[in-house]
Order: structure tokens, then C-alpha cells, then sequence
């Protein structure tokens, strides 16, 4: 994820200052981990200072002093190049998933039991998601992130079925060791 990127795609709309910021990040990715304040100030800062983002005013609305940015045209710019960039798929895939159920074989664990647990654990977490996407007045940012979570977790389960049928032949390999 690009805080940068993110702040100037928030600031598109027009001049917002750091708490608007951070609660419209907040509200558009639910499914992210919430953004610090001092991260959005710091990186409105480096913006700033890069000259993809300038100060648009200071005012106050009968409550503390708040700086309002807007973005540049050079962070315009930015923002199209970054948002029309593919990122390329991963040429090796970290899952702790995956790593767990190697180790637990490596350790003479059951690798079988914590698949059973996990894939339990990942469809309680997709009847959470399918609820918080079907509950009335869920907005698009809302749904599109719990489709997008969901589609992971359909893989992850994919792959736990598979894995789970190559147990037997994943300790052999092991134990041939």
C-alpha cells in the first residue's frame, strides 16, 4: 500500500487537511489496516516537500487551527502514472498459511489438524465478510473490499484442499530426509 499515493488520490477531490484525510481513508478501505494520524501528517509533509501536494490555507471553524493541502499538477501527474502502473504479480508467494503447514510436517506436527482449524477460521471470517457486504446500505468501497478479501480467502481455501489430499506425500518427503 502507497500512503502517498492514497492521501493524493484523496486529495483529487479537491483541498482536505489531515483529519478529513485520514477519515475518508478510514471509510473508503474498511478492509485496511486504519491509518495513524501522525502518518498522514508526515507523509502530507513529504508531499509537501516533493512538490506533489502544497498548503492551501489554514482556518479554524470555531475549533483547533487546521492546514488544508491540495495536490499539485506534479502530484497529479504522480497519481495517474502510480494508479496506471501494473503491479506485478508476486514471483513467490510468503503465506503464513503455507509456511505453518511445511513446519508442522518439518516438526512430525499434524499439518492435517491445522488445516481443519484454519479452514474453519477462514469461513467464519467469510460469513463476517458476506454479512458486512449484504447488510442495507453497504457503499461500494465497502463491498468491493469484502469481494476482494473474500476472493483471497476462496484461494486459500482452494489451495488447503489441495494441500491437505498431498499430506501423505508431503511427509514421505519429509521423513525421506
Amino acid at each position: 500500500m502507497s500512503t502517498r499515493h492514497i492521501l493524493l488520490g484523496l486529495l483529487a477531490s479537491g483541498p482536505s487537511h489531515g483529519y478529513d484525510l485520514k477519515r475518508r481513508h478510514d471509510e473508503r478501505f474498511p478492509q485496511a489496516r486504519p491509518l495513524a494520524y501522525g502518518q498522514v501528517y508526515t507523509t502530507l509533509q513529504r508531499l509537501v516537500r516533493d512538490g506533489l501536494a502544497e498548503v492551501d490555507g489554514t482556518g479554524s471553524d470555531g475549533g483547533p487551527e487546521r492546514t488544508a493541502y491540495r495536490t499539485t499538477e506534479a502530484g497529479a501527474r504522480e497519481l495517474a502514472r502510480w494508479a496506471a502502473e501494473v503491479a506485478p504479480p508476486a514471483p513467490y508467494v510468503t503465506n503464513e498459511i503455507f509456511t505453518k503447514v511445511v513446519v508442522s510436517a518439518l516438526a512430525d506436527g499434524d499439518p492435517a489438524a491445522y488445516l481443519r482449524d484454519q479452514r474453519a477460521a477462514h469461513l467464519a471470517r467469510m460469513r463476517e465478510l458476506t454479512a458486512v457486504k449484504t447488510a442495507p446500505g453497504a457503499d461500494l468501497a465497502t463491498v468491493l473490499s469484502a469481494d476482494y478479501a473474500l476472493n483471497h480467502l476462496d484461494a486459500d481455501l482452494r489451495w488447503m484442499t489441495t494441500t491437505a489430499a498431498r499430506l501423505t506425500t508431503l511427509t514421505a518427503e519429509v521423513d525421506a530426509t
